[in-house]
């Protein structure tokens, strides 16, 4: 038990002695330790601020270099922002000018074309007087040679009343010579009684002498007369047809003013087109400087996808009005020119009408006017005379004595007045058909006046059904113009994704960069930690150091000092290197080495930190990019969708177009279109049957593409019938 004992107290107060000399040992070693690093940083301190001092003059004066140089690219940028802007500035004032030019033309242009508008319009009215009063002159002379082709008429039945009065004449004398010679004459008579009948015989030939002479006269007048009337009626014939001459040349001389003034509105409306173009491209450069400026300015882009949405509304919205205001214009145009070519062709169509009623009226008053009976007198030709006279001509036609009795004087002169009536009518109706012939002539064709009413209301509803269709063609054509802006947007933007893709690959090799040179920086810190770490164990296991504090003088390096010492003027690259290892140099050459080191590593952590701060700062422009790019990617979808809806609706249009244009076609190669496609020119014609083919063509392209995609599907079910047949054996 002693035993025990004893060795259990030796135990205790062993391992007590040995705790406190352990204790004692630590202490000391922390006192030595805590002497050491004293002492090492003491004499340090100065080679470290001078380090330190060194490294950030150099940094300082880097910086210093990198902000003028910051500055100068600052300035050269604010310069040529400030050339920009004037060229801008120069290049709105440009366009401001030509488009007061263009307007200021333009106006001129309107001028001119109302001028020459207002002067064809009187000279059409002039025109038309002269077409008027010279249709009044040709029926005055119409109606002058109609009197005189009656007066002649009568006159002609005068002469053969008094052909037959004087054969009657000539046959009752030679009856009455026969009579003188008959067998009963022979008897002997008085000589009282012979002288008396020789007396009455001579008076009766030498009347009858007096009245063949007198009516030889009157034939010779009459026939006079008949020259007369015939020269004149060949003259007024000729009047008729210079009068009709002239009327052609007046019609010749109005339609070129027509194509003139059709020439002029075509003219017009490309010139309105052309200010439209301008405008339009003066309303985008504005609208572009408006926007560079909003840029410049507060450089904000839009918090999201809705405010740009709102903003091409907005834009959209301004363009469709303008697109509107425009239209309305045209259509306004379209309107004016189709009144005046109704006002022209209405005007001649009411002219044709009644210079046709007027013929007509002219024809039923002659039917209806009575004409007063030409009576002979003994002085002449007498139309008032009274018809009771023994020398009228009536008595002479009738054959009659004066003994005739009142009732037959009265059925010869209404008989003789319905045969003058009947001629006089059928006179009347052979003018009546010479101007239907002439009027047949100037219209080209059979004209009904019926047929030419409903003709004209056909036409007018086909009219009115063209301008609804040129209307939505115009506003198909607005539409066009539209996705044509929608186009150019979209090139726009896909320009702009494009510059910004490639700053953004720009940014990502300039990352990729930054990455490559952190990550070789961080390996040469590891590196150097590590050799810091095997240099403090080494150091810790070295004996002691005496230090000795080394005084430097501001702005001069301890390696300047080392070099100066040595003489050193130029140094090896590998050399220093050899010579920089630690286990080839002595202790002072180690701690020194130890500090450079030390300085270096701070210089990297701050190389380390700039380049994190750079990267973060990447890193957040990359984000900001790849926001934008996923903005952009879906404008670029969206705009891709509306895009195609266009393309459909634009290729719908057109093929709707190209119907419209086929039944145009149609509806002018058909008889009740006859007049109108005579009206169009040879190139719109032309147009017309390239676009009815056109349309032909695509709908067999349509067809056949229909018929193929059907042979493929049925194709694709007999080979997935055939391979199903297969699997099944």
């Amino acid at each position: 038990m002693s035993n025990t004992s004893l060795q259990e107290t030796l135990l205790r107060t062993h391992e007590l002695e040995l705790m406190r000399v352990i204790k004692i040992k630590d202490g000391e070693i922390q006192r030595l330790q805590a002497l050491v690093n004293a002492l090492r940083d003491g004499s340090t301190d100065k080679v470290k601020t001078a380090l330190f001092a060194e490294a950030r003059e150099e940094a300082r004066r880097g910086f210093e270099g990198e902000r003028s140089r910051l500055q100068q690219e600052i300035y050269e940028l604010k310069g040529m922002k400030r050339q920009m802007e004037e060229a801008l500035n120069l290049a709105v004032q440009a366009d401001k000018t030509k488009a007061a030019e263009i307007r200021s033309v333009y106006h001129v242009h309107q001028e001119e074309i109302t001028r020459i508008k207002r002067e064809c319009e009187r000279e059409i009215r002039r025109l038309m007087d002269e077409i008027k009063v010279k249709d009044r002159a040709c029926c005055v002379l119409g109606k002058e040679l109609g009197v005189q082709a009656g007066h002649t008429q009568r006159l002609q039945l005068q002469k053969e009343a008094v052909d037959e009065q004087l054969a009657q004449i000539r046959s009752r004398e030679a009856g009455a010579g026969g009579h003188l010679h008959s067998p009963k004459r022979d008897a002997p008579y008085p000589s009282g009684a012979g002288d008396t009948s020789e007396s009455l015989v001579s008076n009766e030939q030498q009347l009858d002498e007096k009245d063949a002479r007198r009516f030889q006269l009157k034939i010779a007048e009459l026939s006079a007369v008949i020259r007369k009337l015939e020269d004149r009626n060949a003259l007024l014939s000729e009047e008729r047809n210079e009068l009709l001459k002239r009327l052609r040349e007046a019609e010749s001389q109005f339609m070129p003013l027509l194509d003139k003034n059709k020439r002029l509105s075509r003219k017009n409306e490309e010139l309105a087109h052309a200010f439209r173009r301008m405008e339009n491209k003066l309303r985008f450069i504005t609208e572009e400087n408006m926007e560079m400026r909003e840029k410049v300015a507060t450089k904000r882009r839009p918090s999201s996808l809705n405010d740009l949405d709102q903003s091409q509304e907005e834009r959209e919205i301004e363009f469709l009005r303008l697109q509107v205001l425009e239209q309305q214009n045209i259509i306004d145009d379209l309107s004016k020119a189709l009144e005046t070519a109704g006002y022209v062709k209405s005007v001649i169509e009411r002219d044709m009408l009644l210079r046709y009623r007027r013929q007509g009226s002219i024809g039923r008053k002659k039917a209806i006017r009575p004409c007063k009976p030409v009576v002979e007198t003994f002085f002449g030709y007498d139309e008032e005379a009274s018809i009771d006279s023994d020398g009228s001509s009536i008595s002479f036609h009738t054959d009659r004595t004066p003994c005739t009795p009142d009732d037959d004087l009265e059925e010869g002169m209404i008989r003789e007045e319905t045969e003058m009536r009947f001629h006089q009518l059928t006179m009347e109706y052979q003018a009546l058909q010479r101007a239907y012939a002439l009027l047949q002539e100037q219209v080209g064709g059979t004209f009904d006046a019926e047929k030419e009413v409903k003709t004209r209301e056909q036409l007018q509803a086909e009219l009115i059904l063209y301008q609804t269709r040129i209307q939505d063609l115009e506003c198909v054509l607005s539409q066009q113009g539209q996705d044509m802006k929608w186009i150019e947007e979209k090139q726009a933007l896909y320009q702009r994704n494009q510059e910004l893709i490639e700053k953004i690959k720009h940014m990502e090799t300039e990352e990729s960069r930054l990455k490559n040179e952190f990550q070789d920086a961080r390996d040469q810190n590891e590196l150097l930690e590590f050799r810091i770490l095997e240099l403090e164990e080494r150091e810790r296991r070295s004996p002691g150091i005496n230090f000795h504090d080394i005084h430097f003088c501001e702005g001069i390096s301890p390696l300047q000092v080392y070099c100066e010492a040595e003489g050193v003027t130029c140094l090896s690259v590998d050399g220093s290197a050899v010579c920089l290892i630690l286990s080839n140099l002595s202790n002072e050459e180690q701690v020194v080495a130890i500090h450079a080191r030390t300085v270096l590593t701070l210089a990297e952590r701050v190389v380390i930190f700039s380049t994190t701060y750079i990267s973060k700062g990447c890193f957040k422009i990359f984000v900001c990019l790849n926001a934008s790019l996923h903005v952009f990617s879906k404008q670029k979808g969206y705009l891709d969708e509306e895009l195609d809806y266009r393309k459909q609706s634009m290729a719908q249009a057109h093929k709707r177009i190209l119907e419209l244009e086929a039944m145009l076609f149609d509806t002018l190669q058909q008889d009740a279109g006859a007049k109108m496609s005579e009206m169009l020119s040879d190139d719109e014609r032309e147009t017309l049957r390239r676009a009815v083919e056109q349309w032909k063509r695509g709908v067999m392209m349509e067809l056949r593409e229909r018929d193929s995609q059907i042979l493929r599907e049925r194709m694709d079910m007999l080979q997935h019938s055939q391979q199903v047949r297969g699997w099944s054996w």
